[in-house]
């Protein structure tokens, strides 16, 4: 019996329980309203309707607290709310609201538990149901996943409609009025007689009532903004150059910090002089950090140029990971070992039997790569005796509150985070490590905001990277058709390096992200076994955009195109065939067509085919190359995706193209390595992702066949680099089985 399915039996008894007698986390607990974060914050005469829709006498602020890092998170949750509330876009201010359990994350469950996305059974669901339990109790307020779409889609629309209807039950208790004869319009309640009541003005009477929670989502056939392109909320401000980011905050009396740590990431100080630094100009005060020094000043510049004046000596001892980039992948080649199994995720058919003959095989690498986003990171704190006020851009706002806790000493409810903009993130923002050396530095000058900044070379040496990872493939061919696929893949835990050894949840066991986008692909090969090995601790790890698909796709993808040639088929054809979850076919299909799949290419031209389910989202990519006599030149992508229902056209157009580029430049350029134990790729000239001239022709289409509704934020990322890596065996012959492909190629 495979571990899969012992954790599925497992699951499904746990789920049981939980549901039929309430037992796991308290059925009722679990189905009550949570607190509602804004009613502490209110005056006389404001109204909290729900825990997303605040209305005070300046307006109306709809809470959007899946956090905007680049990808529209504020405008399409506030469209959400704005749906149900009947206000247009122009009329309301989104916030991302204050640090609550009341804004737990709903859809994170569905990769939190052992099943894959396709499964709709009543195991799979129980489980989810459990899952998602788990998420409210522990107060999952958190951003990620691709998840902002499918948490708000029904959430924010009722909180919409349960505002919209308790406004009427106030014009009605203002007025004597019925409320089935009353109407709502643009932010009105509208009397039978015509008469028109702002929501600003039933404020008062509103924050009296208990809402109404009987409510009724409109119909599709009804909806002014979900499924129609909008115009994101954000986009004067981000086309007039206006649009304030958190590295952009002022504040009276504010100083200004940097820092540098141990080059090694992980690595200690011995001690430091500080002397000559601090006789530099606006310099006001050295502090020593428990792993390295900051400097505060009266300006960014100041404080980094005087961190080079510091002399400090540096802890080489007991390095936490290997020094040499060699070592690293020689601890992945040794992890393929009982000792270390994480999990057999998928063992269908007689393996064993079917590789008795003729056999395949291969070994693919994908390197560390960094999140680079092109805001540094950045967060400005203030510390009194009070309270720990802090503003940046975070996407773990409760677990940056309960951190600052343990560092200050002070009650978790008096750490106030304030959310703002980000420049980018990838990922990176789902740490805090950066908020921890301000809240340090701020402690240290009491009463006074300091802002601290990293340079571009900090945020490289010092980022949680995505995993290094390694798979083993072996398969055989019979009949013209692919007939068997062993995949073995070893990388070390994200899970562990993000949220157990920096967040401090004991999750343990099973890390279902090491086989993610492998052993969860829709395909019925007769024999299929796909096992992840849990590699020991190296670099510091974080989830980087896709997470473990951004690996094991280009792994699962291009050796399933290397067996598909052997077997003298067709790469899109025999896909279509082997493929056995209906959705994910309509999607390989309508790529297929979009591409012109199997017109004639002119000589030295290739086209590629890729595809890739995560996060629930089927995806499938081809890409057309050029060999040309300078290099490969990508001329063209084509991109399909099911996300369920495609809820903003414009939106969604640009989430597939930019993943599909950022997909492209990490697999053609980019890696982070190791030399004595220190990052040899300090900037962006050393880690260059897709040049503007490269960037190809890229078309999309959104399917909306899947029962669920999704994300496509990440599920465009895993395809590009196999799809790229198949057109360029098309057109020149030569098998990419390692990134980047610069190595092996060059590109123009």
């Amino acid at each position: 019996m495979g571990t899969a399915t012992k954790i599925a039996r497992r699951s499904f008894l746990i789920g049981s329980v939980a549901v039929t007698g309430g037992v796991a986390f308290g059925i009722y607990a679990y189905k009550s309203p949570p607190d509602n974060p804004l009613t502490p914050l209110l005056g006389e005469g404001e109204a909290a309707i729900t825990p997303y829709v605040l209305i005070t006498a300046d307006g109306i602020t709809v809470i959007t607290p899946r956090v905007d890092k680049g990808q529209g998170a504020y405008s399409v949750q506030a469209a959400f709310i704005a749906e149900e509330l009947d206000v247009e876009l122009d009329q309301i201010r989104a916030d991302p609201g204050p640090p609550s359990p009341a804004y737990y994350n709903t859809a994170l469950a569905t990769e939190a538990v052992p099943f894959a996305s396709t499964d709709e059974s009543f195991a799979a669901n129980t489980m989810r149901g459990v899952a998602d339990a788990a998420m409210k109790f522990i107060g999952m307020h958190i951003t990620g996943g691709s998840s902002t779409v499918p948490d708000a889609f029904e959430k924010l629309r009722m909180a919409g409609a349960v505002a919209r209807e308790t406004l009427k039950k106030a014009a009605a208790k203002k007025t004597g009025a019925r409320i089935s004869d009353l109407r709502t319009e643009r932010g009105l309640v509208i009397l039978p007689d015509g008469t028109e009541l702002t929501y600003q003005s039933l404020a008062p009477v509103a924050a009296k009532l208990a809402p109404v929670r009987d409510v009724t989502l409109r119909e599709p056939s009804q909806w002014r903004f979900i499924g129609k392109p909008m115009q994101r909320i954000d986009i004067v401000a981000k086309s007039t150059g206006t649009q304030a980011y958190g590295i952009d905050l002022r504040m009276d009396g504010m100083v200004h910090a940097a820092i540098r740590r141990n080059p090694s990431n992980g690595g200690g100080m011995k001690g430091f002089d500080a002397s000559r630094a601090e006789t530099m100009r606006g310099v006001q005060k050295v502090v020593a950090l428990p792993d390295g020094v900051g400097i505060i000043a009266d300006n960014t510049w100041r404080a980094f140029k005087a961190l080079d004046a510091v002399s400090i000596d540096w802890d080489t001892g007991n390095p936490p990971f290997p020094a040499e980039m060699q070592d690293h992948w020689d601890a992945l080649s040794g992890a393929f070992k009982e000792e270390n199994l994480n999990n057999r995720g998928r063992d269908d058919g007689d393996m064993e039997t079917a590789l008795s003959g003729e056999t395949i095989e291969a070994e693919y690498r994908a390197p560390y790569l960094a999140h680079a986003p092109l805001e540094p990171m950045n967060a400005v704190v203030k510390v009194t005796d009070e309270r720990v006020d802090i503003w940046t851009g975070t996407q773990i706002p409760r677990f940056l509150q309960s951190n600052v806790a343990r560092i200050t000493g002070h009650a978790k409810d008096d750490i106030h985070v304030h959310m703002l903009m980000m420049g980018g993130s990838f990922g990176h923002r789902l740490e805090d490590d950066y908020v921890h050396h301000a809240v340090r530095l701020a402690m240290a000058v009491k009463g006074t905001p300091v802002k601290l900044t990293y340079s571009r070379e900090e945020d490289f040496a010092h980022d949680f990277l995505r995993q290094i990872s390694m798979g083993r493939m072996k398969g055989a061919v019979k009949d013209g058709r692919v007939e068997a696929y062993d995949l073995s893949v070893a990388m070390p835990s994200v899970t562990a390096s993000q949220m157990t050894e920096r967040q401090g949840l004991s999750l343990g066991g099973v890390d279902p992200i090491i086989e993610t986008g492998a052993a969860d692909q829709p395909y019925a090969v007769p024999h299929y076994r796909v096992t992840g090995y849990k590699a020991p601790r190296l670099a510091p790890l974080s989830s980087w955009r896709s997470v473990g698909a951004s690996t094991n796709c280009f792994f699962h993808e291009g050796f399933l195109d290397e067996l598909i040639h052997a077997a003298g088929a067709d790469p899109l054809e025999e896909r279509i065939r082997l493929c056995s979850h209906d959705v994910s076919r309509k999607v390989l299909e309508a790529v297929g067509e979009m591409s012109g799949w199997g017109s004639p290419l002119d000589a030295g031209r290739g086209r590629g085919v890729a595809f890739g389910l995560s996060f629930g989202v089927p995806v499938a990519e081809v890409v057309e190359v050029t060999d040309t006599a300078r290099g490969i030149r990508i001329d063209k992508v084509f991109v399909a995706a099911d996300v369920g229902r495609v809820v903003d056209p414009v939106n969604f157009d640009n989430l597939v193209k930019g993943g599909v580029v950022f997909g492209l430049g990490h697999a053609m350029n980019c890696e982070m390595t190791f030399t004595g134990g220190i990052p040899d790729q300090a900037n962006y000239n050393a880690f260059e992702g897709m040049r503007l001239y490269q960037c190809p022709v890229i078309e999309v289409r959104g399917l909306e066949n899947g029962v669920r509704i999704r994300g496509i934020g990440e599920p465009p990322v895993p395809p590009a680099a196999p799809a790229l890596a198949n057109a360029i065996f098309a057109a020149t012959g030569k098998r990419l089985r390692a990134m980047p492909f610069n190595k092996f190629v060059d590109f123009v």
